[in-house]
């Protein structure tokens, strides 16, 4: 999920195996897929985000994986690490971007900033 807060900064979190990223994760058994992007950037940074838009499907066909691509904002929280992140932070566009070094990650990022890419809204 691509999460910004009030002052415009993007939400990254770093995990030891990929490095810089927006947080994300699975869908849980009886989980809708909004619930499960706010639960994974609770979760990975502490912060509690709204979902406002869906940004699009992306599919690995490599391993057989689709993921969900949402954007929304900070809505409370305090930054914090996880089991599963060595870092986390706020961070104005052009560092987050350049701090995303997989390019697929980095290509979905540019495409959730910007809303004239988003394919429509839909509620999940």
């Amino acid at each position: 999920m691509i999460v910004v807060n009030d002052d415009q900064e993007l939400l990254l979190v770093k995990t030891d195996r990929r490095g810089w990223e927006i947080p994300g994760g699975q869908v849980e058994q009886g989980e809708r897929p909004r619930a499960a992007a706010i639960r994974e950037v609770e979760e990975e940074s502490g912060i509690t985000a709204q979902v406002d838009a869906f940004c699009g499907i992306f599919q690995n066909t490599s391993k057989s994986i689709c993921n969900m691509l949402f954007a929304g904002r900070a809505i409370a929280g305090d930054l914090r690490t996880s089991d599963e992140t060595a870092a986390v932070g706020w961070f104005k566009l052009t560092a987050a971007l350049d701090k995303i070094t997989h390019p697929t990650f980095r290509e979905r990022v540019e495409l959730g900033l910007d809303p004239s890419q988003w394919p429509f809204l839909i509620e999940f």
